[in-house]
């Protein structure tokens, strides 16, 4: 490294860019140094909860007058038109480098808010206005990705074509703008491609592309990844992949390596502050083109694959061929340190074609990628930066790649700096073109209202995407239909466009991998990220920077093994329960087929690459399971069950509230946290309590399950949860102000266990706010279920109509007292509150603006139930008082946690902190 000056190539131009515009996706020399893009109508300011906004004055305004529903009014989910929208959505960007079009596009999610009283005296109680704190609408949605070769770029203009991307989706391009919105639109698009083939864009799309700089894109894609996705950032040593959190307090400033043709080295200091500090023209073109010379391969990828079987030692000159096979041990070097990148080929008496192209192809790799973290490092250590990203075309997710270049790092700074790569590192500039459109306000997004989800989407072929996603229920279907599962390869056709259609369809076997479809152990992949503006971090977590929901260590194999048996084990009964909730039809059996392979070939993904999707813990798996189901219109699998054991159970609901009330006040509350443990052995999900189902009725089972709680239990904290409650001697507690209780299972679980628990709070002068799922997962309830088994519940309890009634769940029954008149309200109210969930676990980095805002003055929260309490949460912290209660179903879990064995109980109380 002697002898280096301010090289015109090195400090100045990075970028390899002909005059046809292919290239790199480095940035322009032309361009100054220094940027500072503050925009002028978007200066940030400041709400009354001091988080920042945007204020932006094109804001999309949704006009919803004259609404109506397109197509057939029996469809699932039908498109929704807005005739009288004016303020068109922009829907996609694009960024076109040499080699692929990597394209960024939004779906709206239709608004399926419910509006009725209920909800409204909700949203008054808790403070709500339209479910969200945001002084300005953002649009639900999904943000999609997906990548061409550019020398395929007929088939990605099918692509948007297809789905109408370029004139704000399908929707407006079918009446909801006319035509004319197509004459001026505008894509956003930035890579050399924006200018080589805009007229093809306006010839074949009637759209102009709006050329947005490269490096302004690169910058503003890496931080909008880094602040808002969580676990998109990553270390990559000898093959080990730790997922990072980063800190928004703490992210600038941060060096970003971006690996095209050349390198561009840039010290980004903040949202639209950035300087490119240094570059070399050596890159992932120069790999490419001494390949290309040296092992006559015609891919980039091909000869990736080529250094995978490669041994450089055969052509490397290391330290032990000088020093006879020992170490430099003086200056620290190994026996196997390169000492020169192909020096052995000086002295070797051999021609080009003695030397294997294998070990040239992984020479050239470790020389390329050695050089480039060397470079890195030495400006991260100019200029004072902790860390320092990685990414560009030459990366793209391959394992020795990043191995390479995270050892360079490792080597140089003793230990003290460490490489990192990005997940969606190849969408950095299509992700920045994407922010550019202001009016989307993408950049006030935080990581807990973006969720991401992996569907059945773009099939995968030695790490390509073949075409783009399958998105139709049918195309999902059918391709379903052609897996054979051969262990952990997935053996299937590949959809290919045939001439004539939109790219949606068609099914070739492609010839370079013969019938072999499997996923690449070396890429990441990424899935669609689904925008929720009303997400909110919940807000009595101690610390949320320490805060970890799952238990279970999925890092271990052997704990994997275990989980993924027990999932497809299950799997078989959720097929039958889920083709019977839907009437047991030929179209049922199809999609209950499809799901089953579907959800076969995730848990193979992850057996073979458990980091495929981020970072893996249990509460991932069964929430991949609910959204799986969900993927193949499986709605609610448990429906007509959980209906029979909520009758079941509210027919006994009376004399159980009877023999409660003959209790003492201690006894009593002994009795109902017997009554919840015994209630939660009720659970669809796990094998053991199915089998319970066949020795007999549900109330049998709870009964059976009352008489053997036996103290002490294996976690029993109740005497101090007593205490707390009743106080000691002549001294009285005060009672808790607000609780929120976190309810499990339908039928027993909640009608027999936590409702009689509420009603205990209820009759103490305490809030009550039952906190349900979302959407359904297995035999859980629902936030939309529970009115409904309160009000029948009510019918035989004045207190727990009172509060109903006084928390808005009655507005719509007609109860009334035995005379017939009509008694005033509570002033302590029962309420219920959707989880913003619909999994058997809860992350509560990521729950609805609902429960946020009930939690604002609670000051008791109730966990209850395996997958809330134990396989996540066990061992969270929360800023007041906590109760942890929960049957174990699982042997394995039992040992794991609690040390102990099947069914035994955990009552776990929390002062708090």
């Amino acid at each position: 490294m002697t002898g280096f000056k301010e090289d015109p190539v090195l400090g100045t131009n990075d970028m390899i860019v002909n005059k046809e515009g292919s290239g790199t996706e480095t940035g322009s020399s032309s361009r100054p140094p220094v940027v500072d893009k503050a925009r002028e109508e978007g200066q940030s300011g400041r709400d009354m909860a001091g988080n920042s906004i945007h204020r932006s004055g094109s804001r999309p305004q949704l006009d919803l007058s004259k609404a109506a529903i397109q197509g057939n009014f029996e469809e699932r989910d039908p498109t929704i038109l807005l005739p009288n929208q004016s303020d068109d959505i922009s829907h996609l960007a694009l960024d076109i480098g040499g080699s692929l079009i990597k394209l960024v596009y939004f779906s709206r999610r239709e608004d399926r808010s419910n509006n009725d009283k209920r909800t409204k005296t909700l949203q008054e109680k808790l403070g709500i206005s339209n479910g969200s704190r945001r002084s300005f609408p953002v649009l639900g949605g999904r943000l999609h990705f997906v990548k061409f070769e550019t020398a395929k770029i007929n088939e990605c203009l099918e692509f948007i074509s297809s789905k109408q991307l370029h004139c704000g989706g399908v929707d407006v391009c079918n009446g909801l703008l006319g035509a004319a919105a197509n004459n001026n639109a505008v894509i956003k698009a930035t890579g050399g491609g924006a200018y080589k083939f805009a007229d093809l864009f306006k010839e074949r799309l009637g759209v102009s592309l709006d050329k947005e700089d490269e490096m302004d894109c690169l910058v503003a894609g890496a931080n909008f990844l880094l602040k808002a996705i969580r676990h998109e950032a990553f270390t990559h040593m000898e093959g080990q992949k730790e997922f990072v959190q980063m800190d928004d307090n703490d992210l600038f400033p941060y060096l970003l390596v971006n690996i095209g043709s050349g390198v561009s080295m840039i010290k980004v200091d903040g949202d639209g502050k950035f300087e490119r500090i240094s570059g070399t023209n050596v890159g992932g073109g120069t790999y490419w083109g001494l390949g290309k010379l040296l092992t006559k391969c015609k891919s980039f990828d091909e000869l990736l694959e080529l250094s995978q079987r490669g041994d450089n030692r055969t052509i490397d000159m290391l330290v032990g061929d000088i020093y006879g096979g020992t170490d430099y041990n003086k200056i620290g070097l190994s026996a196997s340190t390169i000492a020169s990148s192909f020096g052995k080929a000086i002295s070797d008496q051999k021609e080009l074609e003695d030397y294997s192209p294998e070990d040239i192809s992984l020479s050239l790799l470790r020389m390329i990628s050695y050089n480039i973290g060397q470079i890195a490092y030495l400006n991260a250590l100019r200029f004072g930066i902790k860390r320092i990203f990685f990414g560009g075309f030459f990366i793209r997710g391959h394992a020795y790649t990043m191995d390479t270049i995270s050892f360079a790092v490792h080597f140089w700074s003793k230990g003290e700096m460490q490489a990192m790569f990005l997940r969606h590192e190849g969408f950095l500039g299509a992700l920045g073109a994407f922010m550019s459109y202001e009016k989307h306000g993408l950049d006030d997004l935080m990581v807990h209202q973006l969720v991401e989800r992996f569907p059945m989407g773009a099939p995968y072929t030695g790490g390509k995407i073949h075409g783009p996603p399958l998105g139709d229920l049918n195309e999902k279907i059918s391709w379903m239909e052609k897996f054979v599962l051969k262990g952990t390869e997935i053996t299937a056709p590949v959809p290919m466009a045939p001439s004539g259609t939109t790219g949606l369809g068609g099914f070739e076997v492609p010839s370079s991998k013969g019938a072999t479809l499997r996923s690449d152990a070396s890429a990441l992949n990424i899935g669609v990220l689904h925008l929720e503006p009303t997400l909110e971090v919940f807000p009595l977590l101690a610390d949320l920077k320490t805060y970890e929901p799952n238990t279970i260590d999925l890092s271990d194999h052997n704990e994997l093994e275990y989980w993924f048996t027990v999932l497809s084990d299950h799997m078989p009964d959720l097929v039958d329960k889920a083709v019977a909730s839907e009437g047991g039809t030929d179209d049922a059996k199809r999609r209950g087929d499809a799901f089953a392979r579907a959800f076969s070939a995730h848990l193979a993904r992850l057996m073979e690459e458990p980091a495929a999707y981020g970072k893996l813990g249990l509460a991932n798996l069964l929430e991949l399971r609910e959204e799986c189901l969900r993927e193949f219109h499986f709605v609610d699998v448990y429906r007509s069950i959980k209906q029979r054991e909520n009758e079941a159970s509210l027919a006994v609901l009376p004399d159980l509230l009877m023999e409660l009330d003959s209790m003492s006040e201690e006894t009593r509350l002994l009795t109902l946290i017997e009554g919840v443990l015994a209630a939660n052995i009720f659970d669809w999900g796990s094998r053991a309590c199915v089998e319970l189902y066949h020795k007999g009725t549900i109330i049998e089972i709870y009964r059976m399950s009352r008489n053997k709680m036996q103290r002490p239990w294996r976690v029993d904290d109740f005497d101090l949860f007593k205490e707390r409650m009743l106080g000691s001697g002549d001294k009285k507690p005060p009672p808790h102000k607000r609780a929120l209780l976190f309810v499990d299972n339908s039928g027993a679980d909640i009608v027999l266990g936590m409702l009689p628990l509420a009603r205990e709070l209820l009759r103490r002068g305490t809030e009550v706010v039952l906190v349900a799922n979302s959407l359904p997962a297995l035999n859980d309830v629902t936030a939309m279920e529970v009115p409904e088994i309160v009000a029948e519940a009510a019918k035989h309890c004045d207190i727990l109509r009172r509060a109903a009634e006084a928390g808005g769940l009655l507005v719509d029954a007609m109860i009334t007292n035995s005379d017939g008149s009509k008694e005033n309200s509570s002033p302590v109210p029962l309420i219920v509150v959707a989880n913003g969930c619909g999994s058997p676990c809860i992350d509560l980095r990521q729950v609805s603006s609902e429960l946020a805002a009930a939690a604002m003055e609670a000051d008791l929260i109730i966990l209850e139930g395996m997958g809330r309490s134990l396989h996540t949460n066990f061992n969270a912290r929360f800023r007041c008082d906590a109760l942890k209660l929960a049957m174990v179903k699982n042997q394995r879990l039992a040992e794991k946690l609690i040390q102990g064995n099947i069914y035994d109980c955990v009552c776990r109380y929390e002062p708090a902190n």
